[in-house]
């Protein structure tokens, strides 16, 4: 017999963790790795890979890098250098009272020693800064000088922000900051105003104080510099005449001219600067602020002045020549809007019977009375009685009713009455009465009880308690029972889908929506009109001094401190549908309704609008339908779409929204955001909520009351889904009584305590805009007789 050898049983065996060590052998990775090899990322070349080069590639790459960064440097410098190069473009923007503009440019002059006593208050001054091979020109803006501060920010190279020591920034300083900050900056360069009495130990402290409080809105600030130390007056001035400019994003590829004189002559004007920015056509508009778009005339060279040994200004004999002038086939016109024509729409034929004048009647219709000829309001009076006292008697016609309700009497009481009355007959006569004088007793003595002048002042105070009950019960409303629902809501309509349920965008559009202009594929328009510009022949070039005409400008144009031109794009002259996505300005507390009266500031332009609001999906997305709710009141923490009707616009502009004060130069910034696209076929749904409330439930069946008040009702809107308040849905089976009840069948049970809610959705569109003047006069861009509303 065979001896079998003894095994435990595998469940007893103890299996250790292998020992991972940390410094792995090449042998050991290659058995671990059995034979898998690294997948490659397809990113990741091997000549920008930087373990595989060599030290001399390494070098090389480090050496070419740093070339085409000096390049770079050079090509966006060229514009400032040399003897007739471009001067720099300085705002100094006063934060606070008592900072003199003219004081702050002329410390920075005496670095240099160079003498400022010609430099203005307010305005335009040029200083060539030998020492740094460069020219400055200094824009003064005085404080409280709103929209001249964001003019001058637009074209500035350098903005200067003038800060005092002693005196607070106020809230119109933390505005402008604000809207400053949302319009876009170059680069900035922060300066404390100087002020001997503050002694040399406090003032460290007042200047890191400054610091953080301009980095909270322009964080890249390094340093505060002090007007009162020579040192730092020397060290802004090198800051502000060395480097390259930094670039604002939405100046990309537009041109614009700061003026340095202008002159007006039958309607036109001559406007001289430097083209900055990109090359500048003729064929194109341009646009000045507060007035409006014009047409080029054409575009002369100017010759710079040249400054002789004696100190006297003289220009050189150079003719100007011509550079640029329009071409009649390619110019841009100033038509803004299509000119609609009713009769290409769809028309009803006559009928025979109509044609043959059978529908007309025979009796002549009556033509109006002219004015002064409809009789007066006769009235019975007793005779000497004057007008005045007259207007206090009330007609007999106003007792009618209490005479019909009383007993005739017996017939020995109506003689009697017959009697007073031929008396009275005797005694009275007519007087014709003034209709105005009936009107003004009434409104004289119409005395408002307490209950209804609560009411009116509840009424007045209601804004903010609106858009709470807004934010509480979003688009619910009362149905009315006065009228009927079918009719007050005749123009809404029911959805079943509001991502997915067809709705034609060019249905029932208002007559003025044919004047807007509409776009096939936008991002197409834009490549295809940047491309073109930018292969332009006819062009000046960024750099040069010139002189350009422009066509039928007001003379008030040339008097109103330096003109900043602005060059348009291709179809930046025309309206269409514009939508911005925005967000609400933190600080400001109002309530912000659609279509309230808002300053939009975009671009170059400023207009006056009359934006509606609505849900910006995430991504940007349309959805199947390009259907978006409407939203009655713009939110703080939430991103919306404006909409509105102006100029159509290229590239990612920001903009900027203000509300008006009784200080013209104090308004408040409401909201801030960016362009989005001008989309036409954009649907804004206004979307209402219809309420009942379930009178009896039985499992998934319920009698629901208060929803309507009549059966025709019912009836009418018996096709349109219903929901709940708690994620039902349903539809009406029948109606029941005369009251508007009826019987509504739901996919679930259905709770007493439950709102049965109907949703109804209704299209809207936006107001025309207009140009906005700082003088207080409007230019309308479009006809706004009969602008689009609801």
């Amino acid at each position: 017999m065979v001896e079998t050898q003894h095994h435990h049983r595998p469940t007893l065996k103890q299996t250790n963790k292998r020992y991972k060590s940390k410094h792995a052998t090449k042998s050991a990775l290659k058995d671990a790795a059995k034979g898998r090899i690294a997948r490659i990322s397809p990113k990741a070349s091997t000549t920008t890979n930087v373990s595989a080069q060599t030290r001399l590639n390494r070098r090389n790459n480090a050496k070419q890098a740093q070339a085409k960064k000096r390049n770079a440097l050079v090509s966006a410098t060229r514009v400032f250098s040399g003897v007739d190069g471009a001067p720099r473009i300085i705002a100094v923007i006063p934060l606070c009272p008592d900072v003199d503009p003219k004081a702050i440019v002329t410390s920075l002059a005496g670095s240099l020693d160079i003498s400022a006593d010609d430099c203005p208050q307010t305005g335009l001054w040029k200083m060539k800064a030998e020492r740094f091979r460069t020219s400055l020109q200094f824009i003064n803006v005085p404080y409280r000088d709103f929209y001249a501060a964001l003019d001058a920010c637009k074209v500035a190279d350098y903005i200067v922000f003038a800060l005092s020591t002693s005196v607070e920034v106020d809230a119109w300083g933390d505005t402008l900051l604000r809207t400053l900050q949302a319009q876009g900056l170059p680069d900035v360069v922060t300066l404390a105003a100087s002020d001997p009495t503050i002694d040399l130990k406090s003032r460290s402290g007042i200047l890191k104080s400054l610091l953080s409080f301009v980095q909270y809105f322009v964080p890249s600030q390094t340093r505060v510099f002090d007007m009162h130390a020579s040192s730092d007056r020397l060290n802004a001035l090198r800051a502000l005449s060395e480097g390259k400019p930094a670039d604002v994003r939405w100046r990309e590829g537009r041109s614009w001219v700061l003026s340095e004189t202008t002159e007006w002559e039958d309607g036109q004007l001559k406007v001289t600067g430097v083209v900055r920015g990109s090359s500048l056509c003729a064929n194109r508009l341009v646009h000045l602020p507060n007035f409006g778009d014009f047409q080029i005339a054409k575009i002369l060279s100017a010759a710079l002045p040249r400054h002789s040994k004696s100190g006297q200004t003289s220009v050189t004999d150079v003719e100007p020549t011509i550079l640029a002038q329009p071409d009649t086939e390619e110019a841009d016109s100033l038509v803004s809007s299509n000119d609609p024509d009713d009769l290409a729409n769809e028309q009803t034929w006559p009928t025979e019977e109509e044609m043959n004048g059978g529908g007309r009647s025979e009796e002549p219709s009556l033509p109006d009375a002219d004015n002064g000829t409809t009789p007066k309001h006769v009235k019975r009076i007793p005779k000497g009685m004057s007008s005045y006292q007259a207007s206090w008697i009330v007609d007999e016609s106003d007792d009618e009713d209490d005479e019909d309700s009383d007993d005739k009497g017996d017939d020995q009481g109506e003689e009697v009455e017959m009697e007073e009355i031929a008396e009275e007959v005797e005694e009275m006569q007519d007087m014709p009465m003034d209709e105005d004088m009936e009107s003004e007793r009434r409104v004289a003595f119409e005395d408002l009880d307490n209950e209804e002048e609560e009411r009116q002042l509840n009424s007045w105070r209601n804004r903010q308690r609106e858009q709470e009950e807004d934010f509480q019960f979003p688009d619910e409303m009362d149905t009315p029972q006065g009228i009927p629902a079918r009719v007050r809501f005749q123009r809404f309509r029911g959805m079943r889908s509001f991502r997915t349920s067809p709705w034609d965008p060019f249905e029932n559009l208002p007559r003025d929506y044919a004047r807007i202009f509409q776009f096939e594929d936008f991002k197409r328009t834009e490549r295809s009109i940047r491309r073109r510009a930018e292969q332009e022949i006819a062009v000046v070039e960024p750099g040069n001094r010139v002189s350009i005409i422009l066509k039928d400008v007001p003379q008030e144009a040339a008097t109103t401190g330096p003109v900043v031109i602005f060059a348009l794009l291709q179809h930046e002259h025309k309206i269409s549908v514009l939508n911005f996505t925005v967000q609400r300005n933190t600080e400001y507390d109002g309530t912000v309704r659609s279509k309230d009266p808002l300053l939009l500031c975009v671009g170059p332009r400023r207009l006056h609008v009359n934006p509606i609001y609505s849900q910006h999906t995430r991504g940007g997305g349309k959805g199947t339908n390009n259907v978006h709710k409407f939203e009655r009141f713009l939110r703080h923490g939430l991103t919306s779409v404006a909409t509105t009707y102006g100029p159509v616009i290229f590239g990612t502009q920001p903009c900027i929204f203000l509300r008006e004060t009784s200080d013209v130069q104090a308004p408040q910034l409401v909201a801030m955001g960016t362009f989005l696209n001008p989309d036409t076929t954009r649907v804004i749904a206004k979307r209402i909520i219809l309420t009942g409330h379930p009178f009896k439930v039985h499992k998934k069946t319920a009698t629901v009351r208060y929803l309507f008040f009549n059966p025709d009702d019912v009836h009418y809107f018996k096709p349109i889904q219903l929901h709940t308040k708690h994620g039902r849905t349903g539809h009406i089976r029948e109606s029941l009584g005369t009251h508007g009840y009826f019987k509504a069948h739901f996919d679930g049970p259905i709770n007493q305590m439950d709102t049965i809610c109907m949703s109804l959705y209704k299209r809207v569109f936006p107001k025309f805009s207009e140009l906005w003047t700082i003088g207080g006069g409007q230019k309308i861009i479009a006809t706004n007789d009969d602008a689009m509303q609801e």
